[in-house]
């Protein structure tokens, strides 16, 4: 194996809270209005980068934004101190001020589709932040998004980054959770697949219950950006029932890794046309798909919405073989862990099962994938990384002690509007941009 996936894992905020904002995410809605541990949710988060770092998957940090969101909250009509602003928010417009509250950005598979040089006819890593103009309290994370990972990816001779799409529907983008990159090595071409809940313009019928977040108009958009060849990039719609039931991202349905694509029996509209297209285009680069489908008389979809089964990370070893990283949900369901342990012992790719007490994350609807951004980079480019943002011994102790530092070990909607938490947020904030070298990425830092 040549080149590297690199795991960048969002930290999560310090207003951590359990909103219930995220409609067609059944986890989120679930558990709204419960009290949550921030601290707990960061340290959490923390180890499973540890964890995967000392094992030896390269592994880095995105961190947090700034909330509450107060450009925002003053735009909307609120005015005065920043003190003055949140009583008036909580006052008069609570759930406005719980959406602009919201640590979202933890979840780092939404801010970007990322596109690795060997795909791109310029020979550079593309990155697109996503507009995810579905959710009002995630529609207002792309400038700082683009922001951070301009921070991290500085050099524009290997690096070319891309605003966020038009905000409006046509162009609904919610980045890497409905992007697979299937290949062989991660420094060589691979083939580009991306999965979309409804063709704006034409094409077949999209959900009924809940809202399809990504459109094909989107998907087609960033290729054209990125640069990417068309015979190795592909389009395939999700299945629209399943998103009815709850699997809002392709990436709580199927997910990939090298060669690997590990998926539901119904990810997918039109299955097997979907898989053949994606074997054709393989087949191009010489390389053969390894499809895992795992049967709904096995696993269900409301099973793999509960578990979140799919939404794990399969990670490729030095001797070749996978790991694959799943939440303690998967392993506290008895059908689930039975799948994962036979499969496991197959002899297939995957012989490996990582468990990780994501609790805080699962509970707002984020699991192991939700939390990571993957970027492929070949051995230059790694090294043009900013190095402070990659995960090791030292930063793993400085963030724990940030953490301790800084985060609150409750919280509950009622909080949001203490001035203390705003001033405290701003202050760990800008010890972390020191600590991670990033320099002023915040509105308040300007």
């Amino acid at each position: 194996m040549s080149g590297y996936e690199i795991n960048f894992d969002g930290l999560v905020g310090l207003t951590h809270h359990y909103a219930g904002l995220s409609f067609g995410n059944e986890a989120s809605t679930r558990h709204q209005n419960s009290v949550s541990n921030p601290q707990l949710a960061a340290r959490q988060g923390l180890l499973k980068m540890k964890t995967l770092a000392d094992l030896g998957h390269p592994q880095a940090v995105l961190p947090p934004q700034e909330r509450p969101h107060l450009p925002m909250l003053r735009r909307l009509g609120f005015s005065g101190s920043d003190e003055t602003v949140l009583a008036q928010a909580m006052r008069q417009a609570p759930q406005l001020l719980s959406a602009l509250s919201s640590a979202s950005a933890m979840w780092t598979a939404n801010a970007a589709t990322v596109s690795p040089s060997a795909d791109s006819a310029d020979g550079r890593v593309h990155f697109t932040a996503a507009n995810l103009n579905n959710k009002f309290h995630r529609a207002i994370e792309a400038p700082t998004t683009s922001a951070i990972l301009r921070a991290i990816f500085r050099d524009e001779r290997y690096f070319s980054h891309h605003e966020a799409l038009p905000q409006v529907a046509l162009f609904g983008d919610e980045g890497a959770a409905n992007h697979n990159r299937l290949g062989g090595d991660y420094d060589r071409r691979s083939v580009q697949v991306f999965v979309y809940g409804q063709q704006q313009f034409g094409g077949e019928p999209g959900p009924q219950r809940y809202p399809a977040r990504q459109t094909r108009e989107a998907s087609e958009a960033i290729a054209r950006l990125h640069q990417l060849e068309a015979q190795h990039t592909v389009f395939v719609q999700q299945n629209p029932q399943v998103i009815d039931r709850g699997v809002f991202h392709n990436d709580v349905i199927a997910v990939s890794n090298q060669q690997v694509l590990f998926h539901h029996q119904l990810a997918f509209l039109h299955q097997e046309q979907a898989l053949d297209s994606i074997r054709r285009s393989m087949a191009l680069l010489e390389q053969d798909l390894v499809a895992i489908d795992v049967p709904d008389d096995r696993v269900s979809v409301d099973d793999a919405v509960a578990t979140y089964l799919f939404n794990s990370q399969i990670l490729t070893r030095p001797d070749g073989k996978m790991t694959i990283v799943v939440p303690e949900e998967s392993r506290q369901h008895r059908g689930v862990w039975n799948y994962l342990s036979e499969m496991a012992a197959s002899g297939g790719p995957i012989d490996d099962i990582r468990v990780f007490d994501l609790r805080e994350s699962m509970r707002n609807g984020g699991g192991p994938a939700c939390l990571r951004l993957r970027v492929a980079l070949n051995e230059t480019e790694r090294q043009a990384v900013n190095p402070q943002v990659m995960m090791n011994d030292s930063l793993f102790a400085t963030l724990n002690q940030w953490v301790d530092r800084y985060y609150r070990d409750r919280l509950t909607q009622a909080d949001l509007a203490d001035p203390q938490l705003l001033r405290e947020g701003r202050e760990a904030l800008d010890a972390l941009t020191a600590i991670l070298g990033l320099g002023s990425v915040y509105p308040f830092q300007q």
